[in-house]
């Protein structure tokens, strides 16, 4: 069994900051990508921010030179510090982990877990 624990969500005013963490736990073997997702109310989920093995990121225009991403990978946890946030970023924010396990000592490659999300609420 694989869990992801997320944490750091809340609230905060307009040019505010926030970071969020989310440790994965479990039968782990190795862990490739991990990103940080979004959704806002009666929209569709959105990439926020992804991270590779060798920690190549990828970023949504939106957050571009805002928010950053990084993990530790002694520690199975992927980061978003979020800075200079906006009402837009409104958003429950879910991560995203893409990993080797066992099961049952059987080798299991590329699953993919989310977490159970944090939500976030910027205020003007």
């Amino acid at each position: 069994q694989v869990q992801l624990g997320e944490s750091g969500g809340g609230s905060v005013q307009a040019g505010g900051s926030l970071r969020l963490s989310c440790a994965a736990s479990g039968s782990i073997i190795s862990i490739d990508a991990m990103g940080w997702y979004r959704q806002a109310p009666g929209k569709q989920r959105e990439m926020v921010a992804t991270i590779t093995r060798l920690n190549k990121t990828n970023y949504a225009d939106s957050v571009k030179g805002r928010f950053t991403i990084s993990r530790d990978s002694a520690k199975n946890t992927v980061y978003l510090q979020m800075n200079s946030l906006k009402p837009e970023d409104t958003a429950v924010y879910f991560c995203n982990v893409n990993l080797d396990r066992w099961e049952d000592r059987v080798y299991v490659p590329h699953n993919y877990y989310w977490g159970q999300g944090t939500q976030v609420t910027v205020s003007s």
